[in-house]
């Protein structure tokens, strides 16, 4: 006998979200839930500031305008109102130096998790590869098995710090390889890729006739002078780039699910004649939110000030626990931590959920590469003072496990 699962696209049949097993994912399943109402710490959400109210006045005040004068119960252009994308194209000028249309070369999705799927849609169909840097973001590899593609994972390696290896590429690159998937900066690894090594990357994905889509939902908030480098502006990359983009992780504004994409015209032609069928059209009352986001020029420099401060105490804290391994985050707002001596990823982020009383994520989720690391979203919490209290909980945490294990 058949079961309604039997009849699912094959994609999607084996899916689980948590409500029949455990998953480590921290973001589905009622016992995720159940945790953060029994009072647990949530450091596994991507979302800065998470649970403070931290919404910078010009926001505010556009949002509670954009109340007020009643336009928020309609809809606006499925494709984004004019006023964002052009707010949108003078940030993407500013941050790459890159000079975009906003009637031709920009959509705005809702958040970047749709936008990264949205931006694969045209491209990948049944038994394509895809190459995929390891570890990364989950949906990375999950998307290209949604769509149908075949994800390659391409190793990167922590003594090497994350840097991508052509080699590695070259050994995995196939006739039937049409994309490479990059986040950059890195989630969960935090790694910036340099100049030099994106040159190479790009003049593979030119020799091999591939499409790039990159994952740029970290790039407002660089640290230690690091140069950061969009892959669309290297020789020959315009015409097969798309970029994936977010005001989340940048401007605090998780909550708000506002992302953008731009290519060039003849790729952003397919998604403009397809967004409302896959993206439907944004929020009225977060576009002009965003909006006075990124007219705001005083937010992400005070922003970058604060949560470098924020990811230096971290390290500072971390770095001589004994078993624990870890680079300062170059970016963002996440920590990567090396656990292979103290026990599987799975392990030790439960005991810290049991001994600290928080919630990290267990690091297989983001590739073959991720088991024996955890990821912490070490930019939680607004004051820095409330997230040094959690870091120290980890930290007496992750010493507990050590003296457990020998150490």
């Amino acid at each position: 006998m058949t079961t309604i699962k039997d009849k699912m696209n094959h994609k999607f049949r084996n899916l689980e979200g948590g409500l029949f097993l455990d998953v480590s994912k921290a973001d589905v399943g009622s016992s995720t839930e159940e945790f953060f109402l029994a009072g647990g710490d949530n450091m596994a959400w991507a979302d800065m500031f998470y649970p403070d109210p931290s919404i910078p006045l010009s926001v505010k005040k556009a949002t509670l305008a954009c109340v007020e004068e009643g336009s928020v119960s309609h809809y606006t252009l499925p494709i984004g109102l004019g006023k964002l994308r052009e707010a949108v194209a003078k940030h993407v000028e500013k941050k790459t130096g890159l000079s975009i249309d906003p009637n031709r070369n920009v959509v705005i999705t809702p958040g970047s998790d749709s936008g990264l799927l949205f931006a694969m849609m045209p491209f990948i169909e049944e038994g394509d590869e895809v190459l995929i840097f390891d570890p990364s973001y989950p949906s990375n590899f999950l998307n290209v098995q949604l769509l149908g593609g075949i994800p390659v994972s391409i190793p990167t390696r922590f003594d090497e710090n994350y840097q991508i290896s052509i080699e590695e590429l070259e050994k995995r690159v196939t006739p039937k390889t049409k994309m490479v998937v990059l986040t950059h900066p890195n989630n969960p690894t935090t790694v910036v890729y340099r100049k030099e090594n994106l040159i190479q990357l790009t003049k593979f994905i030119v020799e091999h006739d591939l499409v790039l889509v990159c994952d740029q939902a970290f790039e407002d908030h660089i640290y230690d002078g690091i140069e950061f480098v969009a892959p669309c502006t290297l020789p020959g990359m315009w015409e097969r780039t798309v970029t994936v983009c977010s005001l989340s992780k940048g401007y605090g504004l998780s909550g708000y699910r506002i992302g953008y994409i731009y290519t060039n015209d003849v790729i952003m032609d397919v998604l403009y004649a397809a967004t409302v069928n896959v993206c439907g059209a944004p929020s009225t009352i977060s576009t002009y939110g965003a909006i006075a986001a990124l007219e705001d020029a005083s937010i992400l420099p005070s922003y970058t000030t604060k949560l470098e401060k924020r990811q230096h105490t971290f390290y500072e804290m971390m770095k001589d626990i004994p078993g624990v391994k870890l680079h300062k985050s170059e970016s963002g707002i996440l920590a990567w931590l090396d656990i292979h001596a103290l026990g599987s990823s799975q392990e030790v982020a439960q005991y810290i959920m049991k001994h600290a009383n928080i919630m990290v994520n267990e690091g297989t989720p983001y590739g073959k590469e991720g088991e024996g690391y955890i990821r912490i979203v070490s930019c939680t919490f607004y004051e820095e003072k409330d997230a040094i209290l959690r870091y120290q909980r980890i930290k007496d945490a992750l010493i507990a496990l050590g003296k457990e294990k020998g150490f």
